[in-house]
């Protein structure tokens, strides 16, 4: 109940204030948590330094992570304000030809993204763009903060498919030329396959791959990353094409989630302080961090 009390007092607050207050109050907070949260301090200092590949001082880097997750709260509850005219005002594309090519494939997408810069605002961009959206969304651990979120993003008509039936639904809607996005770059289960990501043996989410090679829909690489000031630029990476039937079934999946991995680091190490991880990543480390849905 106490997160859920924080969340709606900072969604009032940001309502009641300018945006640019909103970010400096933000900031002041993410500030604190950076102060006092040693754990989190320490894994985003851990990923950053295996990121950067040093062993030395990454700590305002590390600041910066934590004011830009303060900036993605903002912005997520900035969201009942996205419309086209929003996004013609606030919202540049990089790689729009690569979206082109996987709708013109007419076989549905799905949206590969990762916890880089704001993934909510993503799936609200694309909606109001007018693709129908599928996303699966780990359940927050209480109720009250789950159904905040999810109220949020259903304003723009994305539609939230729980765990339990996300198979069939994902399927469905892929089968119907539809998109589905999936986070890829954390396995919040036990059926992740190892794969090496930024430099360290991680379990990598395989829904994608699975989705994709079991539906011939495109995987497409994509984030939206805030750029000042209320403004936003979303990057489509080059689309991920399933091999036809011929391939083996386990080759063709782990070949796509391979290609997803790459595509996701690259966009990492492009800017490591959107990636907003709060938890250490890598197999070495799952035992310090089970599935909280953090």
């Amino acid at each position: 109940m106490l997160k859920f009390l924080l969340y709606r007092l900072g969604q009032i607050i940001i309502h009641c204030v300018p945006r640019g207050t909103a970010y400096r109050f933000a900031q002041w907070i993410s500030d604190l948590h950076y102060k006092y949260s040693a754990a989190d301090r320490e894994a985003v200092m851990t990923n950053l330094q295996q990121i950067l590949g040093t062993d030395g001082d990454v700590s305002e880097q590390a600041r910066e992570v934590f004011r830009n997750f303060g900036r993605y709260l903002v912005d997520f509850f900035f969201m009942y304000r996205v419309n086209k005219q929003f996004i013609e005002n606030n919202v540049t594309f990089e790689g729009k030809e690569n979206l082109e090519r996987a709708v013109a494939r007419g076989k549905g997408i799905i949206i590969l993204t990762a916890h880089i810069g704001n993934w909510e605002m993503g799936a609200a961009v694309l909606s109001e763009m007018g693709y129908k959206m599928t996303v699966i969304a780990l359940p927050h651990k209480e109720r009250s903060v789950n159904d905040l979120f999810n109220r949020q993003r259903m304003k723009h008509g994305v539609s939230i498919v729980p765990i339990s039936v996300a198979i069939r639904r994902c399927i469905e809607a892929l089968r119907k030329g539809q998109m589905v996005a999936l986070l890829g770059d954390r396995d919040f289960g036990s059926f992740g396959t190892p794969m090496m990501f930024l430099g360290r043996e991680t379990h990598i989410p395989k829904g994608a791959a699975v989705f994709a090679h079991k539906t011939g829909a495109t995987i497409l690489p994509a984030v939206v990353i805030p750029t000042g000031n209320g403004t936003f630029r979303t990057c489509f990476e080059a689309p991920i094409i399933p091999p036809d039937g011929r391939v083996d079934d386990k080759v063709a999946v782990r070949e796509l989630i391979q290609q997803g991995t790459v595509a996701i680091e690259k966009l990492v190490r492009r800017m490591p302080t959107q990636w907003l991880m709060f938890r250490k990543f890598g197999v070495a480390y799952e035992h310090l961090y089970p599935d909280t849905g953090a």
